[in-house]
This record gives C-alpha cells, sequence and structure tokens, in this order.
C-alpha cells in the first residue's frame, strides 16, 4: 500500500460558520467543497483538511499544526480576529499554543516542531 495523501478530518455543527472560522485561521477560502457539508483546504502537498457536518463528534476534534514561527503565527491570527492560547513549553524546544474553533474543536499549534527528537 502506498498512500498518497493525509487528510485530518474536523467534525462541526454549522458548515456556514466553521468554513468562515477555518478560512481566517488558514488564511484565505477552502480549496474545495465537494459537497454541501464538507469544505477542504490542501495545506502541505500532501495534506489535507477537512471540515464536516457531524453533529454527533462536533467538538471532540483535534488537530495540530506544525508552524514555523509560533508567536508570529498568533500575531497574525490576532489580526484574522482568532485568539490563540498562552505559548506552553513542551519538551526539546517544542512549543504550544492552543485554540478552539466555533464547536470547541481543539486546534493546537506547534513550534520548534521536527520530525526527530
Amino acid at each position: 500500500m502506498d498512500f498518497q495523501h493525509v487528510l485530518a478530518v474536523v467534525p462541526v455543527t454549522d458548515i456556514v460558520r466553521a468554513n468562515a472560522w477555518y478560512s481566517a485561521l488558514i488564511g484565505r477560502p477552502a480549496d474545495n467543497n465537494p459537497m454541501p457539508v464538507l469544505v477542504e483546504w490542501q495545506v502541505t502537498e500532501h495534506g489535507w483538511v477537512q471540515v464536516t457536518v457531524d453533529e454527533n463528534r462536533a467538538g471532540n476534534g483535534m488537530l495540530n499544526f506544525a508552524v514555523d514561527d509560533l508567536e508570529n503565527s498568533i500575531t497574525e491570527l490576532g489580526k484574522r480576529g482568532i485568539e490563540a492560547g498562552e505559548i506552553v513549553d513542551a519538551n526539546k524546544g517544542v512549543q504550544l499554543s492552543s485554540l478552539e474553533d466555533p464547536d470547541g474543536n481543539i486546534v493546537t499549534l506547534i513550534g520548534g516542531f521536527r520530525v526527530s527528537y
């Protein structure tokens, strides 16, 4: 088996509200809207974020984004109307800042991420 893409799926209750919020988070409109209950962004060459209506799972999702400059990313999000949490030192130089989407799904920004520790 040869995996071609990774798709992270975030469950929400209101696709219109979530589309606006994730567009602000990612900094651009969705790349695709393949069905009325699904929008998606290609965030890396082979990585996608899909936001879909799933009222039973909404608010229980977790999504992590490794960013190149955590402080700058938090500042940029603030300009877009999204307030991130405090920066927390995790381990081995990794720092985290978490925020919640309108349904309560947790989005964590990771600074200092690397493939090998």
